[in-house]
Protein backbone atom coordinates (compact mmCIF):
# COMPACT_ATOMS: atom_id res chain seq x y z
CA UNK A 1 0.00 0.00 0.00
CA UNK A 2 1.34 3.28 -1.14
CA UNK A 3 2.26 6.07 1.63
CA UNK A 4 2.56 9.65 1.63
CA UNK A 5 5.85 11.20 2.46
CA UNK A 6 6.69 14.24 4.02
CA UNK A 7 5.98 16.49 1.15
CA UNK A 8 2.12 15.08 1.09
CA UNK A 9 3.18 13.15 -2.19
CA UNK A 10 2.31 9.36 -2.67
CA UNK A 11 5.64 7.59 -2.27
CA UNK A 12 5.59 4.94 -5.19
CA UNK A 13 8.21 2.99 -4.31
CA UNK A 14 11.54 2.45 -5.67
CA UNK A 15 9.48 0.86 -8.91
CA UNK A 16 8.16 4.44 -9.72
CA UNK A 17 12.07 4.96 -10.52
CA UNK A 18 12.35 2.40 -12.89
CA UNK A 19 11.28 3.70 -16.89
CA UNK A 20 8.56 2.99 -18.32
CA UNK A 21 10.58 0.42 -20.91
CA UNK A 22 11.71 -1.75 -18.03
CA UNK A 23 7.84 -1.66 -16.37
CA UNK A 24 6.73 -3.29 -19.90
CA UNK A 25 9.53 -5.60 -20.59
CA UNK A 26 8.68 -7.20 -16.90
CA UNK A 27 5.44 -7.76 -17.87
CA UNK A 28 6.00 -9.15 -20.92
CA UNK A 29 8.48 -11.84 -19.18
CA UNK A 30 6.08 -13.29 -16.82
CA UNK A 31 2.50 -14.19 -17.72
CA UNK A 32 0.04 -15.34 -14.61
CA UNK A 33 -1.23 -19.10 -15.50
CA UNK A 34 -4.42 -20.76 -14.26
CA UNK A 35 -3.79 -24.58 -13.04
CA UNK A 36 -6.22 -27.00 -12.84
CA UNK A 37 -6.02 -30.29 -11.00
CA UNK A 38 -8.70 -32.91 -11.57
CA UNK A 39 -10.05 -35.91 -9.50
CA UNK A 40 -8.71 -38.79 -10.95
CA UNK A 41 -10.70 -42.11 -11.00
CA UNK A 42 -9.53 -43.85 -13.79
CA UNK A 43 -8.34 -47.86 -12.97
CA UNK A 44 -7.57 -46.43 -9.40
CA UNK A 45 -5.33 -43.83 -9.50
CA UNK A 46 -4.56 -42.32 -6.50
CA UNK A 47 -1.43 -40.16 -7.68
CA UNK A 48 -1.46 -36.33 -7.78
CA UNK A 49 0.70 -34.61 -10.00
CA UNK A 50 1.63 -31.55 -7.48
CA UNK A 51 1.43 -31.23 -3.75
CA UNK A 52 0.49 -29.01 -1.41
CA UNK A 53 3.59 -27.20 -0.72
CA UNK A 54 4.00 -27.30 -4.95
CA UNK A 55 0.85 -25.55 -5.03
CA UNK A 56 2.44 -22.92 -2.40
CA UNK A 57 4.93 -22.08 -4.81
CA UNK A 58 2.82 -21.64 -7.51
CA UNK A 59 0.54 -19.29 -6.09
CA UNK A 60 3.61 -17.19 -4.37
CA UNK A 61 4.53 -16.64 -7.55
CA UNK A 62 1.10 -15.22 -8.97
CA UNK A 63 -0.61 -18.26 -10.59
CA UNK A 64 -4.00 -19.47 -9.92
CA UNK A 65 -4.46 -23.20 -8.69
CA UNK A 66 -7.72 -24.48 -8.64
CA UNK A 67 -8.19 -28.56 -7.25
CA UNK A 68 -11.46 -30.43 -7.57
CA UNK A 69 -12.94 -31.42 -4.27
CA UNK A 70 -10.86 -34.52 -2.78
CA UNK A 71 -8.67 -34.96 -5.99
CA UNK A 72 -5.55 -35.46 -3.32
CA UNK A 73 -7.83 -38.28 -1.06
CA UNK A 74 -5.90 -40.85 -3.05
CA UNK A 75 -2.01 -39.63 -1.71
CA UNK A 76 -3.71 -38.62 1.74
CA UNK A 77 -3.72 -34.94 1.16
CA UNK A 78 -6.87 -33.00 2.17
CA UNK A 79 -8.67 -30.26 0.89
CA UNK A 80 -7.83 -28.31 3.68
CA UNK A 81 -3.85 -29.08 3.22
CA UNK A 82 -4.42 -27.54 -0.95
CA UNK A 83 -6.36 -24.82 0.86
CA UNK A 84 -3.94 -23.37 3.32
CA UNK A 85 -1.45 -23.41 0.50
CA UNK A 86 -3.37 -21.14 -1.53
CA UNK A 87 -5.52 -23.46 -4.10
CA UNK A 88 -9.15 -22.45 -4.68
CA UNK A 89 -11.37 -25.38 -4.12
CA UNK A 90 -13.71 -26.28 -6.20
CA UNK A 91 -16.80 -29.26 -6.74
CA UNK A 92 -17.44 -28.24 -10.40
CA UNK A 93 -15.52 -30.23 -12.87
CA UNK A 94 -16.16 -28.04 -15.77
CA UNK A 95 -14.31 -25.28 -13.85
CA UNK A 96 -11.49 -27.24 -12.61
CA UNK A 97 -11.27 -28.31 -16.80
CA UNK A 98 -11.62 -24.52 -17.61
CA UNK A 99 -8.43 -23.68 -16.49
CA UNK A 100 -4.83 -22.61 -18.64
CA UNK A 101 -3.30 -25.61 -17.69
CA UNK A 102 -4.68 -29.19 -16.62
CA UNK A 103 -2.72 -31.44 -15.22
CA UNK A 104 -3.58 -34.75 -14.02
CA UNK A 105 -2.07 -38.59 -13.57
CA UNK A 106 -4.78 -40.48 -15.50
CA UNK A 107 -4.82 -40.26 -19.50
CA UNK A 108 -7.68 -38.15 -20.21
CA UNK A 109 -11.02 -39.52 -20.99
CA UNK A 110 -13.72 -38.71 -23.62
CA UNK A 111 -15.66 -37.51 -20.72
CA UNK A 112 -13.16 -35.19 -19.14
CA UNK A 113 -12.39 -33.54 -23.04
CA UNK A 114 -15.91 -32.15 -23.06
CA UNK A 115 -15.43 -30.04 -20.19
CA UNK A 116 -12.28 -28.29 -21.87
CA UNK A 117 -12.95 -24.99 -23.31
CA UNK A 118 -10.28 -25.22 -25.72
CA UNK A 119 -6.53 -24.01 -26.51
CA UNK A 120 -5.56 -25.37 -23.23
CA UNK A 121 -2.34 -26.93 -22.31
CA UNK A 122 -2.76 -30.57 -21.18
CA UNK A 123 -0.20 -32.65 -19.29
CA UNK A 124 -0.98 -36.15 -18.47
CA UNK A 125 0.16 -40.02 -18.89
CA UNK A 126 -0.57 -40.52 -22.54
CA UNK A 127 -0.66 -44.15 -22.49
CA UNK A 128 -0.71 -44.55 -26.26
CA UNK A 129 -1.73 -48.09 -26.31
CA UNK A 130 -5.24 -47.15 -24.53
CA UNK A 131 -5.85 -44.08 -26.11
CA UNK A 132 -9.10 -43.96 -27.79
CA UNK A 133 -9.51 -42.63 -31.28
CA UNK A 134 -12.91 -40.92 -30.32
CA UNK A 135 -11.07 -39.14 -27.23
CA UNK A 136 -8.22 -38.22 -29.40
CA UNK A 137 -10.33 -36.97 -31.85
CA UNK A 138 -12.37 -34.43 -29.28
CA UNK A 139 -8.96 -33.25 -27.76
CA UNK A 140 -7.95 -32.50 -31.61
CA UNK A 141 -10.95 -30.90 -31.90
CA UNK A 142 -10.24 -28.51 -28.77
CA UNK A 143 -7.09 -27.05 -30.55
CA UNK A 144 -5.20 -27.81 -27.25
CA UNK A 145 -1.30 -28.58 -26.35
CA UNK A 146 -1.22 -31.76 -24.90
CA UNK A 147 1.87 -33.09 -23.27
CA UNK A 148 3.21 -36.33 -22.23
CA UNK A 149 4.51 -37.12 -18.80
CA UNK A 150 6.55 -40.33 -19.90
CA UNK A 151 7.96 -38.58 -23.29
CA UNK A 152 9.55 -35.28 -21.03
CA UNK A 153 13.19 -35.29 -21.01
CA UNK A 154 15.17 -33.58 -19.01
CA UNK A 155 18.20 -31.10 -19.69
CA UNK A 156 20.20 -34.37 -19.29
CA UNK A 157 18.28 -36.57 -22.18
CA UNK A 158 16.74 -38.51 -19.08
CA UNK A 159 13.23 -39.32 -18.82
CA UNK A 160 12.34 -37.94 -15.69
CA UNK A 161 8.80 -39.34 -15.31
CA UNK A 162 9.87 -42.86 -16.13
CA UNK A 163 12.96 -42.79 -14.13
CA UNK A 164 11.73 -41.83 -10.67
CA UNK A 165 8.19 -44.20 -11.23
CA UNK A 166 10.61 -46.76 -12.14
CA UNK A 167 12.54 -46.56 -9.05
CA UNK A 168 8.94 -46.69 -7.06
CA UNK A 169 7.95 -49.72 -9.62
CA UNK A 170 11.38 -51.70 -8.90
CA UNK A 171 11.07 -52.11 -5.19
CA UNK A 172 7.26 -52.25 -5.28
CA UNK A 173 7.52 -55.31 -7.11
CA UNK A 174 9.37 -57.11 -4.70
CA UNK A 175 7.78 -56.20 -1.83
CA UNK A 176 4.70 -57.43 -3.64
CA UNK A 177 6.24 -60.62 -4.67
CA UNK A 178 7.04 -61.11 -1.29
CA UNK A 179 3.56 -60.42 -0.04
CA UNK A 180 2.08 -63.13 -2.91
CA UNK A 181 4.41 -65.40 -1.98
CA UNK A 182 3.49 -65.99 1.98
CA UNK A 183 0.37 -68.12 3.09
CA UNK A 184 -1.35 -64.88 3.51
CA UNK A 185 -2.68 -64.39 -0.33
CA UNK A 186 -2.80 -68.32 -1.18
CA UNK A 187 0.93 -68.10 -1.62
CA UNK A 188 3.16 -71.26 -1.24
CA UNK A 189 4.32 -70.00 2.12
CA UNK A 190 8.01 -68.90 1.07
CA UNK A 191 9.56 -65.91 2.61
CA UNK A 192 11.53 -63.54 -0.16
CA UNK A 193 15.09 -63.98 0.89
CA UNK A 194 16.35 -66.76 2.89
CA UNK A 195 17.78 -67.25 6.21
CA UNK A 196 20.17 -69.33 7.92
CA UNK A 197 19.95 -73.24 6.87
CA UNK A 198 17.54 -72.43 4.37
CA UNK A 199 17.94 -72.28 0.53
CA UNK A 200 17.19 -68.77 -0.40
CA UNK A 201 14.44 -67.89 -3.24
CA UNK A 202 15.15 -66.79 -6.25
CA UNK A 203 14.38 -63.84 -7.94
CA UNK A 204 14.51 -63.17 -12.14
CA UNK A 205 14.64 -60.05 -13.46
CA UNK A 206 14.32 -59.40 -17.49
CA UNK A 207 16.03 -55.65 -18.04
CA UNK A 208 18.87 -54.23 -16.94
CA UNK A 209 17.48 -51.15 -16.33
CA UNK A 210 16.25 -48.48 -13.54
CA UNK A 211 13.45 -50.84 -12.59
CA UNK A 212 15.29 -53.85 -12.83
CA UNK A 213 17.90 -52.33 -10.85
CA UNK A 214 15.61 -51.17 -7.81
CA UNK A 215 14.02 -54.81 -8.20
CA UNK A 216 17.73 -56.24 -7.90
CA UNK A 217 18.73 -53.65 -5.21
CA UNK A 218 15.60 -54.66 -3.00
CA UNK A 219 15.82 -58.51 -3.53
CA UNK A 220 19.27 -58.61 -2.89
CA UNK A 221 19.03 -56.76 0.76
CA UNK A 222 16.27 -59.42 1.72
CA UNK A 223 18.87 -62.37 1.01
CA UNK A 224 17.40 -63.15 -2.68
CA UNK A 225 19.30 -64.90 -5.17
CA UNK A 226 18.97 -62.62 -8.36
CA UNK A 227 19.61 -63.23 -11.88
CA UNK A 228 19.68 -60.46 -14.70
CA UNK A 229 18.86 -61.15 -18.08
CA UNK A 230 19.17 -58.30 -20.64
CA UNK A 231 19.84 -57.90 -24.37
CA UNK A 232 22.51 -55.61 -24.16
CA UNK A 233 25.82 -56.71 -22.20
CA UNK A 234 26.96 -53.01 -21.91
CA UNK A 235 23.94 -52.20 -19.68
CA UNK A 236 24.58 -55.70 -17.77
CA UNK A 237 28.60 -54.96 -17.29
CA UNK A 238 26.77 -51.59 -15.78
CA UNK A 239 24.34 -53.08 -13.81
CA UNK A 240 26.55 -54.95 -12.03
CA UNK A 241 29.04 -52.18 -11.84
CA UNK A 242 26.96 -50.05 -9.43
CA UNK A 243 25.06 -52.74 -7.84
CA UNK A 244 28.42 -53.34 -6.02
CA UNK A 245 28.47 -57.27 -6.17
CA UNK A 246 28.81 -60.16 -8.54
CA UNK A 247 25.52 -61.02 -9.91
CA UNK A 248 24.52 -63.82 -12.41
CA UNK A 249 23.99 -62.11 -15.60
CA UNK A 250 23.14 -63.32 -19.24
CA UNK A 251 21.86 -61.94 -22.31
CA UNK A 252 18.63 -63.01 -23.91
CA UNK A 253 19.09 -66.83 -24.46
CA UNK A 254 16.00 -69.10 -25.26
CA UNK A 255 17.83 -71.99 -23.16
CA UNK A 256 19.65 -69.82 -20.74
CA UNK A 257 16.15 -68.43 -20.03
CA UNK A 258 14.09 -71.60 -19.44
CA UNK A 259 16.49 -72.94 -17.30
CA UNK A 260 16.50 -70.27 -14.96
CA UNK A 261 12.44 -69.68 -15.06
CA UNK A 262 12.17 -73.47 -14.17
CA UNK A 263 13.46 -72.82 -10.66
CA UNK A 264 12.46 -69.22 -9.93
CA UNK A 265 10.39 -68.11 -7.06
CA UNK A 266 9.16 -64.93 -8.63
CA UNK A 267 9.76 -63.20 -12.21
CA UNK A 268 10.12 -59.38 -12.93
CA UNK A 269 9.64 -58.18 -16.10
CA UNK A 270 11.30 -54.51 -16.60
CA UNK A 271 12.18 -54.68 -20.14
CA UNK A 272 11.76 -51.07 -21.95
CA UNK A 273 8.97 -51.43 -25.05
CA UNK A 274 9.95 -48.62 -27.45
CA UNK A 275 7.55 -49.99 -30.58
CA UNK A 276 4.19 -50.41 -28.63
CA UNK A 277 3.92 -53.93 -29.32
CA UNK A 278 3.99 -56.65 -27.07
CA UNK A 279 7.42 -58.57 -27.28
CA UNK A 280 7.57 -61.89 -25.48
CA UNK A 281 10.56 -62.54 -23.86
CA UNK A 282 8.70 -65.19 -21.76
CA UNK A 283 6.35 -67.50 -23.49
CA UNK A 284 3.05 -69.42 -22.11
CA UNK A 285 5.20 -72.52 -22.96
CA UNK A 286 8.20 -71.13 -20.83
CA UNK A 287 5.37 -69.87 -17.95
CA UNK A 288 3.90 -73.25 -18.10
CA UNK A 289 7.50 -74.82 -17.05
CA UNK A 290 7.60 -72.78 -13.78
CA UNK A 291 7.03 -73.71 -10.09
CA UNK A 292 3.11 -73.74 -9.10
CA UNK A 293 2.92 -70.36 -6.69
CA UNK A 294 5.92 -68.58 -8.25
CA UNK A 295 4.85 -64.80 -8.86
CA UNK A 296 5.32 -63.20 -12.16
CA UNK A 297 5.13 -59.33 -12.15
CA UNK A 298 4.91 -57.51 -15.48
CA UNK A 299 6.33 -53.83 -15.20
CA UNK A 300 6.15 -53.42 -19.20
CA UNK A 301 2.82 -54.22 -19.29
CA UNK A 302 1.28 -50.72 -19.60
CA UNK A 303 3.49 -50.90 -22.78
CA UNK A 304 2.48 -54.64 -24.71
CA UNK A 305 4.04 -56.51 -21.95
CA UNK A 306 7.49 -58.93 -21.87
CA UNK A 307 5.35 -62.44 -21.19
CA UNK A 308 2.99 -63.56 -22.88
CA UNK A 309 0.44 -64.63 -19.94
CA UNK A 310 0.37 -61.28 -18.26
CA UNK A 311 -3.00 -58.85 -19.12
CA UNK A 312 -2.72 -55.24 -18.80
CA UNK A 313 -5.41 -54.96 -15.82
CA UNK A 314 -6.92 -52.22 -13.51
CA UNK A 315 -5.08 -51.52 -9.81
CA UNK A 316 -8.18 -52.47 -8.50
CA UNK A 317 -8.06 -56.56 -9.75
CA UNK A 318 -4.49 -57.10 -10.60
CA UNK A 319 -4.14 -60.53 -9.48
CA UNK A 320 -4.64 -64.12 -12.04
CA UNK A 321 -3.43 -67.27 -11.80
CA UNK A 322 -2.00 -69.26 -15.25
CA UNK A 323 -0.41 -72.45 -15.51
CA UNK A 324 -0.77 -72.08 -11.53
CA UNK A 325 1.63 -69.64 -11.67
CA UNK A 326 0.32 -65.98 -9.67
CA UNK A 327 0.16 -63.06 -12.25
CA UNK A 328 0.23 -59.43 -10.81
CA UNK A 329 0.20 -56.75 -13.59
CA UNK A 330 -1.44 -52.93 -13.15
CA UNK A 331 0.08 -50.29 -15.56
CA UNK A 332 -0.09 -47.77 -12.42
CA UNK A 333 1.89 -49.76 -9.68
CA UNK A 334 3.32 -46.63 -8.78
CA UNK A 335 0.23 -45.62 -7.13
CA UNK A 336 0.16 -48.39 -4.61
CA UNK A 337 2.70 -46.29 -3.09
CA UNK A 338 0.74 -42.73 -4.09
CA UNK A 339 1.78 -40.62 -1.21
CA UNK A 340 5.87 -41.15 -2.00
CA UNK A 341 5.23 -41.39 -6.50
CA UNK A 342 3.01 -37.87 -6.35
CA UNK A 343 6.02 -36.19 -4.27
CA UNK A 344 8.45 -37.50 -6.67
CA UNK A 345 6.01 -36.12 -9.82
CA UNK A 346 5.75 -32.95 -7.91
CA UNK A 347 9.41 -32.50 -8.10
CA UNK A 348 9.51 -32.77 -11.75
CA UNK A 349 6.25 -30.50 -12.57
CA UNK A 350 6.74 -27.68 -10.10
CA UNK A 351 9.52 -26.13 -12.28
CA UNK A 352 7.91 -26.98 -15.73
CA UNK A 353 4.55 -25.39 -14.53
CA UNK A 354 6.86 -21.74 -13.46
CA UNK A 355 9.03 -22.12 -16.74
CA UNK A 356 5.87 -22.09 -18.33
CA UNK A 357 4.43 -19.14 -16.30
CA UNK A 358 7.17 -17.66 -17.03
CA UNK A 359 7.94 -18.20 -21.01
CA UNK A 360 4.70 -16.48 -21.10
CA UNK A 361 2.63 -19.16 -23.02
CA UNK A 362 3.71 -22.81 -24.44
CA UNK A 363 4.63 -21.78 -27.98
CA UNK A 364 7.63 -20.11 -25.96
CA UNK A 365 8.22 -23.18 -23.88
CA UNK A 366 8.54 -25.52 -26.18
CA UNK A 367 10.88 -23.58 -28.13
CA UNK A 368 13.32 -23.03 -25.19
CA UNK A 369 12.79 -26.22 -23.61
CA UNK A 370 14.01 -28.88 -26.41
CA UNK A 371 12.81 -31.91 -23.84
CA UNK A 372 9.15 -30.35 -22.78
CA UNK A 373 8.74 -30.29 -26.73
CA UNK A 374 9.60 -34.46 -27.13
CA UNK A 375 6.92 -35.00 -25.29
CA UNK A 376 4.34 -32.96 -27.11
CA UNK A 377 1.75 -34.66 -28.90
CA UNK A 378 -0.32 -32.31 -30.26
CA UNK A 379 -0.09 -28.64 -30.48
CA UNK A 380 -3.03 -26.14 -31.24
CA UNK A 381 -5.10 -29.66 -31.80
CA UNK A 382 -2.23 -30.84 -35.00
CA UNK A 383 -1.08 -34.22 -34.08
CA UNK A 384 2.87 -34.09 -33.84
CA UNK A 385 3.40 -37.61 -32.58
CA UNK A 386 4.16 -40.23 -35.50
CA UNK A 387 3.57 -43.21 -33.76
CA UNK A 388 0.05 -42.00 -32.83
CA UNK A 389 -1.01 -41.07 -36.43
CA UNK A 390 0.38 -44.48 -37.54
CA UNK A 391 -2.28 -45.99 -35.34
CA UNK A 392 -5.27 -44.18 -36.44
CA UNK A 393 -4.16 -43.07 -39.80
CA UNK A 394 -3.88 -39.55 -39.14
CA UNK A 395 -1.35 -37.67 -40.89
CA UNK A 396 1.22 -35.97 -37.76
CA UNK A 397 3.19 -32.93 -38.53
CA UNK A 398 7.09 -32.04 -37.54
CA UNK A 399 6.54 -30.20 -34.17
CA UNK A 400 9.65 -28.21 -34.89
CA UNK A 401 8.43 -27.12 -38.25
CA UNK A 402 5.31 -25.87 -36.84
CA UNK A 403 6.67 -23.68 -34.70
CA UNK A 404 9.38 -22.35 -36.69
CA UNK A 405 6.08 -20.56 -38.53
CA UNK A 406 5.40 -19.04 -34.62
Amino acid sequence: MNEKGKNGKINLGNSALLPKEEHLETGLRFRRISVGMPCDTRDEEKRVALTPEAVNLLVESGNEVVLQKGAGNGANYTDKDYSENGAMISESPARVFSSDVVIKVAPFTEKEADYLKGNQVLLSYLNVLRLSEDTLAKLIRKKVTAIAFEKIRDSNGVMPVIESMSEISGVTSILLASDYLSNHHGGKGVMLGGITGVTPTEVVILGANTAGMYAAKAALGLGSQVKIFDKSLHLLRRFESMSGQRLQTSVFHPQVLRKALKSADVVIGAIELEDLKPRYYVTEDMVSTMKKGSVIIDLSIDRGGCIETTECRALKDPVYEKHGVIHFSAWNLPSRVARTASIALSDIFTPLLQNLADAGGITQLLKNYSGVRNGAYLYNGILTNETLGQRFGILSKDLDLLLSAF
